[in-house]
C-alpha cells in the first residue's frame, strides 16, 4: 500500500470510527489462536451496521482488500501480513437477545457475528434453553461457526439455526432460512462468496438447567483430555475425510510429533498441528503439504484442509 494511500485512508477511517478502533501495523499474531502473522496495515473494529457498510465503501473506493476476522481460531496469517483492512466484528455485533414463547417452552436467541460460541452456549444454559451445549467447546466466533456449520460432539450449527442475517457485496441487508443457508459438512453459502455474516438465529427447547450444565462440563472434560490446547493451534487441521477420521489417518501413516520448522503435528491428537512456539505460516502451510502427501502415500486418501488461509 503506498504511504499517501496509508494517510488518507487512516483520514477516511478515523472519520468514521472511534480512534481507539483504529490500529496500524496490528500484529496479526496476536489475534489468531495458532499465534502467528505478521502486521495488518489497519486493524479496525466495526461496532454497528453503519460503520460496516462505511468501511467496506471506503475500500471499495480506494480499491484496498478487506477480510473479516472473528476471533482467528481457524485462520492462519500470513508472516508478511495483510496489506489491507482486517475487520473485527465489535459493539453491536456482540449483543444476545432472546424473545420466548411460552405456549410451546421455546426461545428464539439471537446473537451478533463477533458473539463467541461458548458465550452463546453459556447465554442459553443461563436462559434454561437446549441445543447449544456442543458449542461450550467452539472457540470461534459464530460469524465463523456459520460460516463452516461448525460441529463437534455429533451436534453442529445447522441442528438448531432457525436464521441468519448477511450484508450483500451491493450493501444490502439479506435474511436466510435455515434451508438457504445450505449448511453441510464444515461449509455453507457463504464459503466463497463475499457476503458477511451479520448474526444468526437458534430455535431452543426449554430443558432444566442441571442436565444442561453436566452435558456442557463433560464436553469441556473431553476436550481438555484429547485436544492440545497447551500449545497455540487452529483446531482440528484437516476436514473429516468420508469414512474414516483425518487423526487416525495421521498416525497411521507415522507422522505424530513429525515437524517442519516450528510447526509439528500433535503427539496427543494427530489431527492437530500445533505452533511449538517459534512457528511460522510457511512451516504451517509445508507441514499440511507434507502430512496431506504422506497419508495419500500411505492410505489412498488425499486429506482437505480445514483450516482457512488468509490471502
Amino acid at each position: 500500500m503506498l504511504l499517501i494511500d496509508r494517510s488518507i485512508l487512516t483520514e477516511k477511517l478515523s472519520g468514521i470510527l472511534d480512534l481507539k478502533n483504529v490500529f496500524l501495523d496490528e500484529p496479526l499474531s496476536g489475534h489468531t489462536s495458532f499465534r502467528i502473522g505478521g502486521p495488518a496495515a489497519f486493524y479496525v473494529i466495526a461496532e454497528n451496521l453503519t460503520e460496516l457498510k462505511e468501511i467496506i465503501s471506503v475500500c471499495k473506493e480506494m480499491n484496498i482488500k478487506w477480510y473479516i476476522l472473528g476471533n482467528g481460531t481457524n485462520v492462519l496469517a500470513p508472516d508478511d501480513g495483510y496489506d489491507g483492512v482486517v475487520i473485527r466484528l465489535g459493539g453491536k455485533f456482540n449483543e444476545i437477545s432472546i424473545e420466548e414463547d411460552i405456549n410451546d417452552g421455546t426461545a428464539l436467541i439471537t446473537a451478533g457475528a463477533g458473539v463467541s460460541m461458548a458465550a452463546l452456549s453459556v447465554y442459553a444454559l443461563k436462559k434454561g434453553f437446549t441445543g447449544l451445549e456442543f458449542a461450550h467447546g467452539i472457540p470461534g466466533s459464530l460469524g465463523g461457526g456459520i460460516y463452516m456449520n461448525a460441529g463437534a460432539y455429533g451436534a453442529e450449527i445447522k441442528n438448531c439455526i432457525f436464521s441468519a442475517k448477511a450484508l450483500t457485496p451491493d450493501g444490502h441487508l439479506e435474511e436466510y432460512t435455515k434451508e438457504e443457508l445450505k449448511l453441510g459438512y464444515r461449509t455453507s453459502r457463504f464459503v466463497g462468496s463475499d457476503e458477511i455474516i451479520l448474526d444468526g438465529a437458534f430455535r431452543l427447547m426449554v430443558y432444566p438447567r442441571i442436565p444442561i450444565r453436566t452435558m456442557m462440563e463433560e464436553y469441556k472434560k473431553r476436550r481438555i483430555e484429547k485436544q492440545p490446547l497447551e500449545l497455540p493451534s487452529a483446531g482440528s487441521t484437516f476436514k473429516r475425510p468420508e469414512g474414516n477420521f483425518a487423526g487416525k489417518l495421521i498416525e497411521e501413516a507415522g507422522l505424530k510429533g513429525f515437524k517442519i520448522g516450528g510447526a509439528m503435528v500433535s503427539e496427543k491428537h494427530a489431527g492437530f498441528i500445533v505452533n511449538t512456539g517459534n512457528a511460522t505460516a510457511a512451516d504451517v502451510e509445508a507441514l499440511i503439504e507434507a502430512v496431506r502427501q504422506k497419508v495419500y502415500e500411505n492410505s489412498g486418501v488425499m486429506l482437505e484442509p480445514e483450516v482457512k488461509i488468509m490471502r
